[in-house]
């Protein structure tokens, strides 16, 4: 143990005295969580190193002993830039409302996602909004479809790296994955297949990229919503095509 470390637990041991009833019990709340069975695994993520993952994944098991709800993406965030600042790389947030990427690793700027909704495929990658398409022009041309692309591919440039945080399983066993989504991949939609799907009572219309391999099986698809929100979406992702560099299982229990 070292004499940094050692002073930093009899600071906190002194400090305990002073701690109000409720604090008390916070404390210790968070001492029975990291008491709890708990699995962390490495796929030789070049991100993150074995100390990090094990940094990120009690990270993981405070936020759950004070919530019942999958991390989100802006607390994924902050965790991600605090574990890697505490393990000596340079991470900083990008600053609100950018339009490209989410934080900035040793000069490498990063997109991140997280997906945690009930029905969530392990083998399949959902982004519900992988960005805002805004109100440029999209009719019910199906040629819009292609400048719609476009924006998306210009998109791309915007970030060397994209992550995605899965919530596989929820409590009071949770399951989460670190997954990355190769730009690679995500650009192979240039040579996609545009459809505009005029049935649609919506206006505008939305469409789909479908993206497929040389056997003309599915990889993913770009899903251009033509909701209120009007998103892109990345649906059906073949996580066979991402790289796996973590998964987190841990036990939470409800007191």
């Amino acid at each position: 143990m070292t004499d940094q470390r050692q002073n930093r637990i009899a600071a906190l041991i002194k400090r305990i005295p002073t701690l109000t009833e409720g604090q008390v019990y916070w404390l210790d709340r968070v001492v029975q969580i990291f008491d709890c069975q708990h699995t962390y695994k490495s796929h030789r993520s070049n991100l993150l190193t074995a100390k990090m993952i094990d940094d990120f994944g009690d990270a993981l098991r405070i936020h759950h002993g004070f919530s019942f709800e999958p991390l989100s993406k802006d607390r994924f965030e902050y965790v991600l830039v605090q574990v890697l600042d505490m393990n000596g790389h340079a991470a900083v947030l990008a600053p609100k409302g950018n339009r490209g990427h989410d934080l900035t690793v040793d000069g490498c700027p990063i997109s991140v996602k997280t997906q945690a909704n009930k029905n969530i495929q392990d083998n399949k990658i959902w982004i519900s909004k992988f960005m805002e398409l805004g109100k440029g022009k999209w009719g019910d041309n199906p040629d819009d479809l292609i400048l719609l692309r476009k924006m998306y591919l210009d998109h791309l440039r915007g970030y060397d790296k994209i992550f995605t945080l899965r919530c596989l399983d929820r409590g009071p066993t949770w399951k989460y994955e670190l997954v990355e989504i190769p730009k690679k991949t995500l650009k192979l939609a240039d040579n996609g297949e545009l459809v505009m799907k005029m049935e649609s009572r919506q206006f505008p219309k939305p469409g789909y990229c479908y993206v497929r391999d040389e056997q003309g099986e599915d990889i993913f698809q770009l899903y251009f919503d033509a909701g209120s929100e009007r998103k892109l979406q990345i649906k059906n992702l073949l996580k066979t095509h991402c790289i796996l560099h973590a998964e987190w299982e841990f036990f939470i229990p409800e007191k």
